[in-house]
């Protein structure tokens, strides 16, 4: 290869070169400079427009019976006969016959009673006509102030014993009429412990009953939530004609039910270990019976709900007054236990003090008073100035809303 030819190849290459470098710099796009855009925290609001609301007291509970007694027979003797209805869980209606005891020894009590009666009429109406005739003889002097004197003590006796015979016959018939023991009063039987030729003795226990017309529920509520129910003060009695409304609740083979109820009472004391006060709410008709019978004759439920029965743990929700011109907010938004950011209309944060008029759980019912436009502010911001830019969010509950 000649000299001049080890020379022009380089030069070819780099004039190319510089000719590509010079195309690339020309056809580059041009930079323009924009100035950042400020971003500023974002934060939830809501509009805080203030409502009516109703205030209410949460409690928990256990059903119990409004009556509840023991099975008790008046006299002894074998059974000789039992109801079906008289088994653990059944219904029975008021008056109707339980079991009955073998009455044989008291009819006879009834037939001997019955003849010492008439007996005791014999011989009183025997000592009557002699008093009778003593008190002529007497008037006509032809007796002895004795003889006047024995026929009225022998009138007196008689009609003693005719009295305690008569007495002895009523009882006799009542002894005889407990020998078909009947309900007490419309319920259901939560124990029983006798069955057919078993010998029961006067007084001892043989089932264990409880009215179903009615349910209650003992629930405690704490000093400081007293103020938010219309309850009587201990003072002043604790029999509540038209008590506030309740809303029991429970969870129930998968499902939630509820029912309504009334507070009807308090009791008369704190309790001395929780320092509550316990009211009593009552349930008419917990078992559904309202419908008394079905075609079998047992008792039928008069919707789908299950019975609200003995022992069920319940939950409670008692209401109170109306909480006029007030603003539920979460809990998280209440700062220093008074103040509320309020952001205005141009997204700046505000500090704004509030009326607690409640603190609920997560929830806080509170007064503030918001201007045109001005919104509050849910979140909690680590750092927070007065009259910082944000960008507010609207909450998504309200946009639904």
């Amino acid at each position: 290869m000649k000299d001049w030819q080890k020379l022009a190849y380089p030069a070819a290459i780099l004039v190319l070169a510089g000719l590509g470098g010079l195309g690339l710099i020309a056809s580059a796009p041009k930079i323009e400079s924009v100035a950042p855009k400020k971003v500023f925290p974002a934060v939830r609001v809501m509009s805080g427009q203030p409502s009516d609301i109703p205030l209410w007291v949460r409690s928990q509970g256990t059903v119990a019976p409004r009556t509840e007694s023991d099975l008790v027979p008046e006299v002894s003797g074998p059974v000789v006969w039992i109801s079906p209805a008289l088994v653990s869980g059944g219904f029975f209606n008021e008056g109707e016959l339980l079991f009955r005891i073998d009455s044989r020894d008291y009819d006879a009590n009834v037939g001997r009673a019955r003849a010492d009666v008439a007996r005791a009429e014999g011989e009183d109406e025997h000592a009557r006509a002699e008093l009778r005739r003593q008190q002529g003889l007497a008037k006509s002097k032809a007796t002895s102030p004795s003889h006047l004197s024995n026929a009225r003590r022998a009138s007196r006796v008689t009609a003693a014993v005719l009295d305690a015979t008569r007495i002895a016959l009523d009882q006799a018939l009542r002894d005889l009429q407990r020998t078909a023991i009947t309900a007490p009063f419309e319920g259901r039987v939560r124990e029983e412990h006798v069955d057919v030729g078993q010998f029961v003795s006067r007084g001892a226990p043989v089932a264990k009953l409880y009215a179903t017309d009615f349910a209650e529920i003992r629930l405690p509520i704490a000093d400081r939530q007293l103020a938010f129910i219309d309850l009587p003060s201990l003072r002043s009695g604790t029999q509540l004609d038209q008590g506030p409304d309740v809303i029991l609740r429970t969870t129930f083979a998968g499902r939630e039910h509820q029912w309504l109820g009334q507070i009807v009472r308090t009791e008369g004391e704190i309790d001395p270990r929780s320092r509550m006060v316990h009211v009593v709410a009552r349930v008419r008709d917990p078992y559904g019976t309202s419908v008394p019978e079905s075609g079998d004759g047992s008792p039928t439920q008069t919707d789908d709900r299950p019975p609200l029965a003995v022992g069920l743990f319940v939950r409670a929700e008692i209401a109170g007054p109306l909480a006029r011109g007030v603003v539920a907010v979460p809990r998280s938004a209440l700062r220093n236990n008074q103040q509320i950011l309020v952001v205005d209309t141009s997204n700046r944060i505000r500090k704004r003090d509030v009326e607690v008029i409640r603190i609920d759980h997560e929830e806080v019912l509170v007064r503030i008073a918001l201007g045109p436009g001005e919104r509050i502010c849910i979140s909690s911001p680590q750092i927070v100035v007065e009259g910082m830019q944000i960008e507010p969010i609207m909450d998504s509950t309200e946009k639904r809303s």
